[in-house]
């Protein structure tokens, strides 16, 4: 089960979730509070509720190229990598929905 392998957790305003040049050990799911995200060219996204960050490292086996630094409170849901790599290879329809989201997000970058 999904919630077996995760680990939920709240940080302050301010927290850096992810820095840039870490190595990926897992991905996150926002379950409240805002993020934001500031890209390798130097833009900025914010992520709120439902949304996921942290996957690109695991999906390339790079070093994290963005940081995340938490906007408000967060409540966040942690899925290592290993956890992350079984529940693709389990449930490969969650590959196809996240797909689109990585997409929309290079989209962002090349043509921001």
């Amino acid at each position: 089960m999904l919630a077996d392998e995760t680990t939920e957790f709240t940080v302050p305003p301010g927290h850096v979730l992810i820095e840039r040049g870490f190595p990926g050990l897992g991905m996150f799911l926002l379950e409240s509070g805002q993020v934001e995200v500031e890209l390798p060219d130097g833009g900025r996204i914010e992520l709120g509720p439902g949304e996921f960050f942290g996957e690109l490292a695991l999906l390339t086996d790079r070093d994290r190229t963005a940081r995340v630094q938490a906007q408000t409170e967060v409540t966040c849901v942690a899925l290592a990598r290993d956890d992350f790599a079984r529940l693709l290879d389990t449930h490969p329809r969650i590959s196809v929905a996240m797909l689109g989201v990585l997409a929309d997000r290079l989209a962002g970058q090349i043509l921001g």
